[in-house]
């Protein structure tokens, strides 16, 4: 087989008979949700639980807020969530853990 037969025309490039085509690989990407804006520059208060599940082994967790994210920065680097504060308030004035 000479190249011209391999080409599909002029400027196109050649086949060759011998390779297989690469199989297309897709993988859907897992999306963790997570909330935008000023949430981002808080620490939010989670179940300790929950806390170590993000830390150790990746996992997404939810604040008192709503937010979900996983954790990996240092909390104490950050003012705590107005909103997070205040349903713990309102948990601990309910006697709720």
């Amino acid at each position: 087989m000479t190249m011209s037969q391999l080409s599909n025309g002029p400027g196109e490039p050649s086949r060759s008979p011998l390779v297989a085509p690469a199989p297309v690989i897709t993988e859907e990407p897992v999306a963790v949700p997570a909330d935008e804006g000023d949430h981002d520059r808080f620490a939010h208060i989670v179940r300790k639980d929950d806390q170590m599940k993000g830390y150790v082994m990746g996992e997404a967790v939810v604040a008192l807020c709503g937010k979900v994210w996983v954790p990996s920065r240092d909390p104490q680097r950050y003012p705590v969530c107005p909103t997070c504060k205040e349903i713990l308030g309102q948990i601990r004035a309910a006697g709720g853990n």
